[in-house]
């Protein structure tokens, strides 16, 4: 392998937008994230949109979802 053509590899700190951190291993020193597993839907069980492009608010809009009946 040759030498000195390897970017450095080293400890990390990552911090997510809901305040969450936590370290690992990058070729950058810190990492900013929109989204962990402390705050995903997913690993929490919590229902939550996670929609950064309007897509939600667009199908809604579409699809007339706000004027439908409920149960």
């Amino acid at each position: 392998m040759k030498s000195d053509i390897h970017p450095k590899y080293s400890e990390c700190e990552v911090t997510c937008s809901c305040g969450s951190t936590f370290t690992t291993r990058s070729t950058v020193d810190k990492l900013h994230i929109d989204i962990c597993s402390a705050c995903h839907p997913f690993y929490t069980g919590q229902m939550k949109y996670v929609d950064s492009a309007g897509r939600v608010e667009k199908f809604q809009k579409k699809y007339n979802w706000g004027a439908r009946k409920k149960g």
